[in-house]
């Protein structure tokens, strides 16, 4: 059972890449919001997102004990579930994806208020929510985006 909770919170290795695991952690958010949101909607696209953050949860406070210390680098289940909601309810085209992945990977690293502060929470909530609440932030931006450039975004 631990290695499948170190395999969850690693998101499935991507955690252990050589640089920037949190960003290989958001590509793999993206492939899984584009799978989700293709084959049904911001339906499938939402259950994927309550799925991916029960894992991270159940898994992250895990994978902590396991690397010794606090949100270690190579938990990414954060960054996949964090992906999956700045882009939660928008089509999955390539402008939309590739925009969302790029105002979630700046928020994450920004970690604006009050996601800088919700880090500092015990175990796999600690882990999960400041991403949780930098996607909030992405997601918000992007339906801004949406709303006063369309065009810009591809949206019709």
């Amino acid at each position: 059972m631990r290695r499948l909770r170190i395999l969850l919170a690693t998101g499935l290795g991507a955690g252990y890449a050589p640089v920037a695991p949190g960003t290989f952690g958001s590509g793999l958010g993206l492939l899984v919001y584009w799978a989700a949101a293709t084959a049904g909607g911001w339906p499938a696209a939402l259950a994927a997102l309550i799925v991916v953050t029960g894992a991270g949860l159940w898994s992250a406070g895990a994978a902590e004990q396991y690397f010794g210390y606090t949100d270690p680098g190579s938990v990414v289940i954060d960054e996949v579930a964090g992906q999956i909601l700045a882009l939660l309810f928008f089509a999955p085209t390539p402008r939309i994806l590739i925009s969302g992945f790029l105002l979630f990977r700046l928020m994450d690293v920004i970690k604006p208020f009050p996601a800088n502060r919700l880090e500092s929470l015990h175990g796999g909530l600690g882990i999960m929510a400041d991403d949780l609440v930098a996607a909030v932030y992405a997601n918000l931006i992007l339906w801004l985006l949406a709303w006063l450039a369309p065009e810009w975004l591809g949206i019709r």
